[in-house]
Parts: C-alpha cells; structure tokens; sequence
C-alpha cells in the first residue's frame, strides 16, 4: 500500500461517529489517561489504521511497539484462527500442549548467550516483572532490587516500584515493596553526573558502587538488577556499549541477578532479535512481552536453567501461556526470521537519516537517536540548555495526527518513532515529509 492510500482524511477530527463515541468512552471507561488526540480505531491492516468514520492514518506506533509484523498480518491471522478452532484454553499450570512446549523450546534456543535457558509465560510486561522479582528473591535469598531512574517497568505493585520514569506513574500508590532502590541510567544527551560522551568513563554507576553499596543497598542483599538495554519510556536512550558491559561485572562480581527488561526492545524491534545482542550481554533473567505475538496478549521470563526453579505450586499464572497467543507467537518469529528483522534495521538507518537532516533545519530538535526501529526524536527549547519542550511535542503530536500520522511521545519530550517492522522507504519518507511539515509550522 502507497503513503497516498494509507493516509485519507475525510472528515474533520474528531468524526461525528468518533466523536459519539469519545463522548460514551467519558461516561462508561475508565479514564486513567488523556489521550493526546481522538483517535477511535475500527480496523487496520498492516502500516494503516482506519477509524470509524473512514480516515485512514500511517500508523508509527504499532500499539506501543506491540504490533511487530503490521496489523492482522496474514500468517498471524491464520495462525489465530486455526488455533482457536482446536484450543481456546487449558491452564498450562495443571495440564500439557503442544503450542506452550513449543514456543518455551524456540524461545529458549534464541536467547542470548550460551547458557541454557527456560522459559516461564505470563499476561502482560507487568506481570513478567513481577515474576522476575519473585525469582530473584527466591534464587538468591535476598530482598533488595535495584533499577535506574527513567526505568518504565509496568504498574502493577512490584513493577511499579521499579518504575522511574513519571511522577504521575507513582503518586499516591504508597507504599511501595520495600527494598527497592534506583541508580543513575546512562542518559547521556543528559548526562545525569554532568560528563560529555566523548570523555566519560561511564560515570553514571559510580551512584551504584560508590553510593548505594556502601551506604543503604549492600551489594551481598542485592538479589537482582532490572535493567532496559535501551531506555524506553523514559526517552529511547541507547547507552554507550561499556555501561551494559560493566553492570553486567558488577552483577556478577557480588552475585547479583542481571534481569534485562525486553519488554519494549524485544522482538526485532532494535534491528536484532533481542537488543542484548547489540551489547554482547547474557542476562541471567530476561523479561518478554509487547511485540511477542503480535497484539495477542503473552509475555514470557527467559532465565538461566539453574535459575529457573520454583517450589511446586509458589508461582503460576491461569492464562500465561494461552495456546492462541502461543500460536501468534509462533507465526510471529517465524516472519521476524523471515526477514522482518532486516528490515527493522535497514529501515531504522534510513530513517535515522532522515531524521537527522531535519534536525539540521529544525533548531527544536534537540537530538535524535536510536538502534532499529525504537528511535527518540527530543523537542527542546533551547539546544544550548537541551531544556526539553513538553508543549510543543503535544502541539507536534496532535497536528501530525490531523495530518494523518500516529505517533505517540516518550521520556519529557520525545517523539516516538516505532512503526510496525513492515513500514517501508515510501511509508518512512511520508512519515518524515509529514514531521517536516509540522514543525515547519511550528
């Protein structure tokens, strides 16, 4: 499908259907956010979502980078379909199948690192996390956890805790689960202890060893480190290759757990399978979910063999493991292998390019950065100061969306850039064209 077809808009927005429905949202639904503008979604194929009243937008946000192969890709479809026909449902606790044995056996074999792996399904990023805590508590009999500022690991109560990333995220849920403690990330477009990139010797974790160990978090209570390879919702921060190497010798040095949060960087979404192989690390726990099975909803814990053991009956989850999304799944890596990967790496060089020459003629664009598909375009006020300009990406968002392109921020004042890992060179210019144009009239 052409740029031309994908975007259409024939109404003004929000549409009177959409509108109606915005309007019956605010009176029966939970309003836990404020949506940065009125999209009412009916259907979408691949790069393209229609709404209810038949505009049709270029999609690059893929559902929070979850829908990895396009929307309703056809092998997934199928896959769903033919699944459904045979096994809705069997708790994989209490009983065997096929699809659950499988997909733990493929994911297990495409892990980073030599070491063998098993595999534990859940529901959600969240409840991943939670597992992940649960096991390195378990594993090393002892309590604290330490995560980065800026970290987005879920909102349940375990994984809220680790979060770090909003105020807002946080604010009246106290008390959280004790013993959680947070350290500097290497945030380097900000640096957080003040170094330049060129010169800085990773500085940033001297918080951890220097600070933390020896005053309120001793690195022999330590059970495990929560880690994103790349900062996601804290702005789509790719840190220098010597952070991610050196946590990984802390970790280990005291015997502390690495647990590596793939939730929004797995799954080709970087341009590799997993973004630990861009840094050469082995977690001992990794944490799976969003792009996993293409919308359907299953994540997954990857551990270490003689990590992964659990007293009889001390975890579970009743539909973790769910045998459709289990089959999505499947059909899910099979097109990643099969060539979506590559794309997502060829297609996030070419966009970083784009990007970047705009940023050679938009004075607000502070930064742009980025591995694959999971780049950060940041909006500053000033680019001395690298003040970040909130306004402004809300401004950015909402006329890109009259435009026709779906986007969604990240961090302070980051535009998202993570499209379905089908987006092609005409989809990424019309998106790139589109930006220029907004911020042209900004």
């Amino acid at each position: 499908m052409s740029p031309i077809d994908a975007i259409d808009i024939r109404t003004s927005l929000p549409g009177p259907r959409a509108k109606a429905l915005l309007e019956r949202e605010q009176t029966w639904l939970s309003q836990n956010y404020v949506k940065d503008y009125p999209l009412v979604v009916e259907r979408a194929v691949g790069t393209t979502l229609i709404d209810v009243d038949g505009n049709r937008f270029l999609d690059f946000a893929a559902g929070i980078a979850v829908c990895a192969t396009g929307h309703c890709h056809p092998q997934v479809v199928a896959a769903i379909q033919s699944q459904a026909e045979r096994l809705l449902h069997l708790c994989a606790i209490d009983f065997s199948y096929p699809h659950v044995i499988d997909l733990a056996e493929r994911l297990a074999a495409v892990a980073p690192g030599p070491t063998r792996k098993k595999v534990y399904f859940a529901n959600s990023g969240a409840e991943a996390v939670e597992t992940a805590i649960k096991l390195a508590r378990l594993r090393t009999g002892r309590q604290k956890v330490v995560g980065f500022f800026g970290a987005f690991h879920g909102r349940t109560m375990g994984a809220v805790s680790l979060t770090a990333s909003k105020a807002v995220q946080r604010r009246g849920y106290a008390p959280f689960l004790p013993e959680v403690h947070h350290t500097h990330y290497a945030t380097c477009y900000r640096c957080p202890v003040n170094r330049h990139p060129d010169t800085c010797s990773i500085d940033c974790l001297d918080l951890l060893e220097e600070t933390l160990f020896s005053t309120i978090a001793p690195p022999d209570e330590i059970a495990a480190i929560v880690v994103e390879p790349i900062l996601g919702e804290g702005g789509y921060h790719v840190p220098k290759r010597e952070f991610l190497e050196r946590l990984a010798t802390i970790a280990g040095d005291h015997g502390i757990l690495l647990v590596a949060d793939e939730v929004q960087t797995g799954f080709g979404r970087t341009g590799r399978l997993f973004a630990c192989e861009h840094f050469g690390i082995e977690p001992d726990i990794m944490v799976l979910a969003k792009g996993i099975a293409s919308g359907m909803p299953i994540s997954a814990v990857v551990a270490k063999e003689e990590i992964m053991q659990w007293r009889s009956g001390g975890h579970g989850s009743t539909f973790g493991g769910n045998p459709v999304s289990c089959a999505a799944a499947m059909a899910t890596l099979d097109l990643l292998e099969g060539g979506l990967i590559d794309n997502a790496a060829d297609m996030g060089t070419h966009l970083l390019a784009g990007l970047r020459e705009l940023q050679s003629r938009h004075r607000v664009i502070g930064d742009v950065r980025g591995l694959g598909l999971m780049i950060a375009v940041d909006l500053v006020k000033d680019r001395e100061t690298r003040e970040p300009d909130h306004e402004l990406l809300d401004r950015v968002l909402h006329r890109a969306f009259e435009k026709g392109l779906a986007l969604l921020g990240c961090g302070t004042s980051c535009i998202r850039i993570a499209p379905p890992l089908v987006v092609t060179k005409a989809e990424a210019d019309a998106a790139i064209a589109i930006l220029d144009s907004v911020l042209s009239g900004t």
